[in-house]
């Protein structure tokens, strides 16, 4: 097969003539944008990535403003290793700690799912965020190898069964909830 073309059927879907595809900047649209003449690329890809020497856009400072611990961002607040065990552990009420990571995308996705638990649960509940790249600490002492992870804890100790890891519905979120807090109660 010619190395400078790539077929699919007897249709030519690649061409080595294309000049190379480069991001500029942000777009939640996630589309391809058609070049601007001050460009040199064919397409501008949009994506969360900024070229360095440049500002991020307004979304990604956003993002990471909310991601700062102590920070609150709908019912959830954002711990780290120092804030753990007065937070957590000492905690009257259960609290379940999401772990995640700002590169994860499956931590992305339930995230809305995550804010209306906080909402919808917190006369019994309390939310909390733990980024897992700077908490090691916590990532090895609760054995987190996937993202992301979510853990009930209740009088300072897991509670058993609530290990849940990946992305989830709001359904079976709400599920999985309801009967973990009504494990707690009936115990």
């Amino acid at each position: 097969m010619d190395a400078s073309k790539l077929l699919s059927g007897s249709t030519v879907v690649f061409s080595p003539s294309l000049p190379r595809v480069r991001t500029i900047a942000s777009s939640s649209s996630g589309f391809l944008t058609p070049p601007s003449p001050k460009t040199s690329s064919s397409f501008t890809a949009t994506s969360s990535l900024t070229l360095p020497g440049r500002k991020p856009p307004v979304s990604a400072v956003r993002r990471r403003l909310a991601l700062k611990c102590g920070a609150v961002a709908g019912g959830i607040t954002e711990i780290d290793e120092s804030q753990f065990a007065d937070t957590v552990l000492k905690s009257d009420r259960p609290v379940l700690v999401e772990f995640v990571a700002h590169w994860c995308g499956p931590c992305r996705l339930i995230s809305p799912a995550i804010e209306w638990v906080a909402q919808e649960y917190k006369e019994r509940l309390t939310v909390v965020k733990i980024d897992h790249d700077a908490n090691p600490k916590l990532i090895k002492e609760y054995k987190v190898y996937g993202l992301p992870t979510l853990i009930v804890f209740k009088n300072g100790e897991e509670v058993p069964e609530s290990r849940r890891e990946g992305a989830v519905t709001k359904v079976k979120l709400k599920e999985y909830l309801d009967a973990v807090l009504d494990s707690i109660t009936v115990a």
